[in-house]
């Protein structure tokens, strides 16, 4: 089954100057709120790269920061990134994201943040002109919430009662979008919140006591980390979760619907390689393409 991914990519029309290291090899800025190593996008985050013809190590240098889930570290990390004139960051998590651009409105940023609405969140102007020194790829959040839902009702039969698990503040765009997603079905949603790992136990908990029937796993880097434990906990409760990543259901988790993770980092790869060759980007969209439902 294909569902349509809606993704808009957004780039200023301003021209980026690399910072002054023109002389030395390149270097990106990684910017992470996970625990230190690579997470497995970043494979496709390096083909990306090397289609524009650059190779960590050969040609091109990459400075990497890692918050550990602590966001109070991410402002210093991103102005260590800053201080070491780094010529573009790479912020793959919507916290990478705010801490950027809180420590610089004149490095290029590269983002890929699929919980914030960029214009509500004050990221960009408008869709159609976002200006500044940002560009990056966003969900259309209440899209993806009715196809979500939509696809749950088709596999749970007699749906009535649905669990709607996010982190609080990082999600709320997605948990507005979910909640309205579901009521206008004629479902009843339960908010859960989780903030750490160790909350998963409890919050699955608390759905099979609220005697919901099924769960939708808003996007975040917690839910992306935890998705082999969340399965398993999902599994044992015999409550079908959907996820947005495409790991979740090879995790033992029941069904996933959303974008190819890896495809968005290997296109942010290739934006960086544009914006390191000088390109001067302007504005437009970046949409048709596909999600996988597992």
């Amino acid at each position: 089954m294909r569902r349509r991914e809606f993704i808009t990519l957004v780039g200023s029309a301003a021209t980026w100057p690399l910072a002054a290291r023109a002389e030395q090899m390149p270097m990106i800025g990684f910017l992470s709120p996970l625990p230190s190593g690579e997470p497995p996008p970043f494979a496709g985050f390096r083909r990306g790269l090397a289609e524009e013809g650059y190779v960590e190590g050969k040609n091109l240098a990459i400075e990497s920061r890692f918050a550990n889930f602590r966001p109070e570290l991410l402002k210093e990390a991103a102005g260590d990134l800053v201080r070491l004139q780094v010529n573009v960051i790479f912020a793959a998590y919507p916290e990478s994201l705010t801490a950027a651009r809180n420590a610089t409105n004149s490095v290029p940023t590269v983002a890929v943040d699929l919980e914030s609405d960029p214009v509500a969140m004050g990221y960009i102007k408008s869709l159609a002109r976002p200006g500044g020194n940002l560009t990056g790829m966003f969900l259309d959040l209440p899209e993806l919430s009715g196809k979500q839902v939509g696809l749950l009702k088709e596999m749970v039969p007699g749906l009535s009662h649905i669990a709607i698990f996010g982190v609080p503040g990082l999600n709320a765009a997605q948990f507005a979008a979910t909640a309205a997603a579901v009521r206008a079905v004629g479902v009843e949603a339960e908010i859960i919140e989780v903030q750490v790992p160790d909350d998963w136990g409890r919050a699955l908990e608390a759905a099979k006591t609220r005697q919901v029937e099924a769960g939708i796993l808003l996007s975040s880097p917690l839910v992306f980390v935890s998705s082999k434990q969340i399965g398993e906990l999902a599994l044992a409760n015999r409550l079908p979760l959907i996820s947005l990543f495409g790991e979740f259901p090879k995790a033992a988790g029941f069904m996933a619907y959303g974008p190819n993770i890896n495809s968005m980092w290997q296109k942010a790869g290739i934006y960086i390689g544009k914006i390191l060759h000088g390109a001067n980007l302007t504005t437009y969209r970046y949409s048709g393409r596909r999600s996988s439902i597992s």
